[in-house]
């Protein structure tokens, strides 16, 4: 099974690493919509991301640098809690500060979790895993990382997405 997990990995990180690719500085923040969620500077220069805890409804659109952002978050989260380390909250992650940067980051969280897939044992796959879900919601290490190219592929799905649509209005 662990064989058909990094396959399916592979393919969701070469749709995402296409859309990432193609991305210009200007689609980070381009804003699609007036009711968007989207990453700003902080009075320290630090840029934070739009967050709710409970998402309103309907939820706002998010632009790529979110959508970016809320990549680094959840991966990050994902890699940390399957090397027994306690995912940081929303608030703590940071956008890179630039369209660049946050690619290199994604970049960079593919590469980790590429490496722990390989170094990854098919008997592992079968341990507990609380993240994303929480404690009450018992899964396992294999629906975790499951669940890691599941979501990729839906971001990279949105950052095309919105690239095409920003693309089209140019």
């Amino acid at each position: 099974m662990i064989a058909a997990i990094r396959s399916q990995f592979d393919l969701a990180w070469a749709l995402t690493d296409l859309h990432l690719s193609a991305l210009q500085d200007e689609d980070f923040l381009w804003e699609p919509a007036r009711r968007c969620w989207t990453v700003r500077p902080d009075g320290s220069g630090r840029w934070r991301a739009d967050f709710a805890e409970v998402e309103p409804d309907p939820v706002p659109v998010p632009t790529i640098g979110w959508l970016t952002w809320h990549i680094v978050y959840w991966w990050s989260g994902a890699l940390a809690s399957l090397s027994g380390d306690t995912p940081r909250r929303p608030t703590e992650v940071m956008w890179a500060g630039t369209g660049p940067a946050a690619v290199s980051q994604v970049r960079g969280l593919a590469g980790q979790w590429r490496e722990l897939l390989a170094d990854m044992a098919s008997s592992r796959l079968a341990e507990s895993s609380t993240f994303p879900w929480g404690t009450t919601d018992p899964r396992t290490v294999a629906d975790t990382a499951l669940w890691v190219t599941v979501e990729l592929t839906k971001n990279a799905a949105e950052i095309g997405q919105l690239r095409l649509l920003r693309a089209a209005r140019v």
